[in-house]
């Protein structure tokens, strides 16, 4: 079996740490990594049931896309979750790891995931960085055949099984074909949207202003931070089954959207 080392290098041979964004934390969180990997639990975010999940189900990895130590901790003394997780973890010898903006930002990462199942052609990174036109923050790319606005809008809400998508209703797009997206929260990429030349930009946690004030220039569809982000236990399968074909990683069953609906 792999070392929990192992697997973290391979996710780390895709998406880079040097990728991440600088108020970033991603890597290794809690444990030890030379300890052989029993099997991994693959989610968006690290609670007290996944950790329990993960006892559960025989793993001693967990893998997350948000950091569980995003501001780091003055103690561990059971007060807050992520006290309690972090004692949780270290008495079950469970090791866990987040790879957050590093997989934002990689050729094949969240953002690209959205574009695949988008269908999306010709993708390229929607704020490339400086040197390396394949990384960055970001997607833009063209639809197979141009959509009624709200004919996308709906196609969007299904494919991501959106509750209540929130949309721009006063920007003039009456038919989309050239699509910007970003995994999370991406409000801080519209002027690049704009600037890409898209019809609309698809992302989540978008502020009120931002729909009032991008509505002329571009279609704004926010399908929500988790979402839009959830597909990122889908990635880490990928990667580990490519390099560990008979290494088990499951999908958390526990893994809920913190953000409820009522419809």
């Amino acid at each position: 079996m792999p070392t929990i080392a192992e697997i973290t290098q391979a996710i780390e041979e895709f998406a880079p740490r040097d990728f991440q964004e600088s108020y970033d934390n991603a890597g290794l969180q809690v444990g030890n990594p030379d300890l052989e990997a029993t099997a991994a639990l693959l989610c968006l975010d690290v609670t007290e049931e996944v950790v329990a999940e993960a006892e559960r189900r025989g793993c001693n990895l967990i893998i997350s896309h948000h950091p569980l130590l995003f501001k780091g901790l003055k103690r561990v003394a059971g007060f807050t979750p992520e006290e309690r997780i972090v004692i949780e973890a270290v008495k079950r010898d469970i090791a866990i790891y987040a790879a957050h903006t590093n997989l934002d930002a990689a050729w094949e990462g969240v953002s690209h995931e959205i574009a695949r199942r988008l269908e999306l052609r010709d993708v390229a990174p929607l704020a490339p960085r400086s040197g390396d036109s394949r990384v960055g923050l970001g997607v833009v790319g063209e639809l197979p055949r141009p959509l009624p606005a709200l004919e996308f809008l709906r196609e969007l809400k299904e494919r991501f099984h959106v509750k209540a998508l929130r949309y721009s209703g006063e920007s003039p797009q009456l038919v989309v074909n050239r699509v910007a997206a970003c995994g999370g929260a991406g409000a801080s990429l519209l002027d690049e949207a704009v600037a890409s030349g898209a019809d609309v930009y698809v992302t989540g946690d978008v502020k009120y202003h931002d729909f009032t004030s991008y509505a002329p220039s571009i279609l704004i569809a926010d399908i929500g931070h988790y979402e839009g982000e959830i597909c990122t236990k889908e990635i880490f399968s990928r990667i580990i089954r490519e390099k560990f074909p008979n290494f088990v990683a499951y999908f958390a069953e526990t893994d809920r959207n913190p953000v409820r609906y009522l419809i």
